[in-house]
């Protein structure tokens, strides 16, 4: 049987705790990064002249579409 001394294991344990603390870390760093990425006013607020245009040519189709129903040919 291959007997492993107190200090090595004390070592390998402490590595061990190291990298989890240290993958936690990304992890959570990552998802802050994520949330940033995703926050929703931040998004509008980039890209609120295009939003702007799209919602202008939606309102103007809705209203062609929907002016075209009463008229009469």
């Amino acid at each position: 049987m291959n007997s492993v001394s107190a200090d090595t294991l004390e070592l390998r344990a402490l590595q061990q705790r190291n990298r989890i603390h240290e993958t936690a870390a990304e992890l959570r760093a990552k998802v802050v990064a994520t949330r940033k990425k995703l926050d929703i006013t931040t998004n509008a607020r980039e890209h609120f002249v295009g939003g702007s245009i799209l919602a202008i040519l939606f309102g103007l189709a809705s209203g062609y579409g929907v002016g075209g129903l009463f008229l009469q040919h």
